[in-house]
């Protein structure tokens, strides 16, 4: 793998010495700016970062020519392993069709269902891939992907064996997530028990160190499911919870309670809540493209911020309630709708979720870190923010290789 030396950079390093762990508070708006500077990439790692690198006589030289260059988007919430499309129930919606009636008509979540578990693993291989491929050209170097579509064991299993096989050809980096609880079939309570004790072991005898997930909802899994779940899952499984997208039922007290890695949504979260997870160890993740194409309801990640937070910014990329894959308008619609300033929007892209993720080896450009950068169009980072649409993306490295 050659070498890559960026010269003529307005660096992003996102680097504060000494401190681990997620940024909150100021440090949440901190960017570690080297105005004019140059990054030397070797062996897939960052080998140095200063104002000025000496380099192997070899290296292939990028000017960035003063545009930003900062570290690749980690998108820490996403659904993009589907198969189908939700076009017909979109325009139902347009058409002022309440949703309750569209599910009651075996669409929403459950066409999605039916869908994949039609379809074969390699299919669901196939078309991830194609999404991860146009992630990896706006920028997302890193993503998580959950199950959920599948409802019964067999399905939950392709599902994740899909996400590894599309994982496993991809230059970026895949961590998958087990959701299992995301909606029933039949009696709630008769469906989260055979999941907490069927599916559950299925699922951990094959993927023993996969984070577990349930949304905690109407018309979805109670409180006192999730709980049940969660106790049982948490003894070999770091768990994340989807909760307070449309209603407050107090599964954030128990998440603090039950050492979530993550609570994601958060629209519909109390300002009690919010400050409660703000003060603990547990990740707030909001997903405000989800609120653009839905109902316009944005969780308030400013308020949250401002308490200490360890907060992180997602796409939610599914086919029903957000169908896009893209971090720099996730960036601008934090800041137009969530209450934060473009540095912390920025951060909560980055580095945040890698730690959330528990990939403490990228999310920032230092030395011996890996190599996913990103060479922006722009030369000021508040265009990420500012513009709407398109890909402000010029150059993507990943795993010290240019991919674009």
């Amino acid at each position: 793998m050659p070498s890559l030396l960026f010269r003529n950079a307005r660096l992003l390093t996102l680097a504060l010495p000494g401190q681990t762990g997620p940024r909150r508070g100021k440090a949440l708006r901190e960017l570690g700016v080297l105005p004019h500077g140059e990054v030397l990439v070797a062996d897939g790692k960052i080998a140095a970062v200063a104002e000025k690198v000496d380099a192997p006589a070899d290296a292939e030289l990028i000017d960035a020519a003063g545009r930003v260059l900062m570290p690749g988007f980690v998108d820490c919430h996403t659904h993009a392993c589907w198969a189908g499309d939700r076009l017909d129930e979109w325009e139902k919606k347009l058409n002022g069709v309440p949703y309750l009636d569209i599910l009651k008509a075996g669409g929403g979540i459950y066409a999605t269902v039916r869908a994949v578990r039609e379809a074969t693993q390699k299919q669901l291989a196939a078309s991830l891939r194609e999404r991860l491929t146009e992630m990896l050209r706006g920028g997302t170097t890193t993503v998580e992907v959950k199950s959920g579509y599948g409802l019964n064991t067999e399905a939950e299993l392709k599902m994740l064996r899909a996400i590894r096989r599309a994982a496993s050809d991809w230059s970026g980096t895949v961590v998958a997530t087990a959701l299992l609880g995301h909606a029933t079939e039949g009696d709630v309570e008769d469906y989260s028990r055979m999941v907490t004790k069927e599916m559950l072991a299925e699922v951990s005898r094959e993927f023993p160190d996969i984070a577990v997930d349930a949304f905690c909802e109407k018309e979805a899994w109670t409180v006192e499911a999730c709980v049940r779940f969660f106790e049982k899952a948490r003894k070999h499984h770091p768990i994340r919870v989807h909760t307070d997208q449309f209603n407050s039922l107090g599964m954030i007290p128990e998440a603090i309670r039950l050492h979530a890695r993550s609570v994601d949504h958060l629209e519909a979260a109390s300002k009690n809540d919010l400050t409660a997870l703000a003060e603990s160890n547990t990740f707030g993740v909001v997903l405000p493209c989800t609120g653009l194409h839905t109902d316009q309801r944005f969780a308030k990640a400013g308020f949250f911020a401002d308490r200490g937070g360890a907060l992180a910014l997602a796409t939610n990329c599914n086919p029903g309630s957000s169908p896009t894959h893209s971090m720099p308008l996730a960036i601008a619609l934090a800041v137009r709708f969530c209450g934060l300033l473009p540095a912390e929007a920025i951060v909560a892209a980055t580095y945040n979720p890698a730690q959330l993720l528990g990939l403490t080896d990228r999310g920032s450009i230092e030395v011996g870190k890996r190599a996913d950068l990103l060479l922006l169009r722009h030369k000021d980072e508040r265009q990420l923010a500012y513009e709407l649409g398109g890909n402000p993306v010029d150059v993507v490295v990943c795993g010290g290789a240019r991919v674009q």
